[in-house]
């Protein structure tokens, strides 16, 4: 598991698990109660207790919702990106593959927290500009952000058509694979975008595909999925 802490709200915790935490997932092959069980003590292993981390039904929009109080088990928000305005409410984000970014910062009263799920699509879309203007419309003043393992642009190919629809909406975001195809490099994208809005990034520079510690749907498209994690260490 990679461990962060927050140097403008030290109370902030950062994780990002690895295959040794296990799948997270509950919308992958795999025994919900496990999973569950999984969830449960990773919580309790990160000194949560009884407190549940807060996911989402992750849809590839750039939709984010603000969450004041754990919501009920049958009330999961469908979005991209959860904000918990005084970063009391411990997060979760799940990829495979996909850029999970984390974020901590300051305002007025104290901290502030949030996760967001960067695919493609939602990366395109601006889910990390609404995330960070979400957290700046709750008073965020300084952000900081972290870019979990993700896929990276030398493993990341696509289509001419998908290159070409990317460039366009974001100069820059293409590249080439290591065996020369064209591919989009996400978590580079994901950095320039934050760096321009002015927050601070730490990139962990994990490759999903390369590391076999970490799920990754190109791998196996019947994986389980690692988790971004924000809570108060308190």
């Amino acid at each position: 598991m990679l461990r962060y802490q927050s140097a403008l709200a030290p109370s902030l915790q950062i994780a990002f698990t690895s295959i040794e935490q296990g799948n997270l997932a509950l919308h992958v092959p795999d025994d919900r109660d496990a999973v569950l069980l999984r969830r449960h003590g990773l919580e309790r292993g990160l000194g949560l207790g009884e407190t549940r981390f807060t996911y989402m039904d992750q849809v590839h929009s750039a939709d984010v919702v603000s969450v004041d109080g754990p919501p009920a088990a049958s009330d999961i928000a469908t979005c991209d990106a959860l904000v918990s305005p005084s970063a009391l409410e411990p997060l979760a984000v799940m990829v495979a593959d996909c850029v999970p970014v984390v974020f901590a910062g300051i305002t007025g009263s104290g901290a502030i927290s949030a996760v967001a799920h960067a695919g493609r699509r939602g990366l395109l879309d601006g889910i990390l500009s609404n995330t960070v203007a979400r957290m700046e419309s709750h008073g965020a003043t300084r952000l900081e952000a972290w870019i979990g393992p993700s896929i990276c642009g030398s493993c990341y190919e696509v289509p001419a058509h998908m290159a070409e629809e990317s460039e366009n909406l974001r100069p820059g975001i293409t590249c080439a694979t290591r065996w020369g195809s064209t591919g989009l490099d996400l978590p580079g994208e994901a950095r320039r975008e934050l760096e321009l809005l002015g927050v601070s990034v730490t990139a962990s520079g994990v490759c999903t595909l390369e590391n076999e510690d970490y799920f990754s749907y190109r791998r196996d498209p019947d994986t389980g999925r690692l988790a971004g994690l924000v809570w108060s260490g308190k």
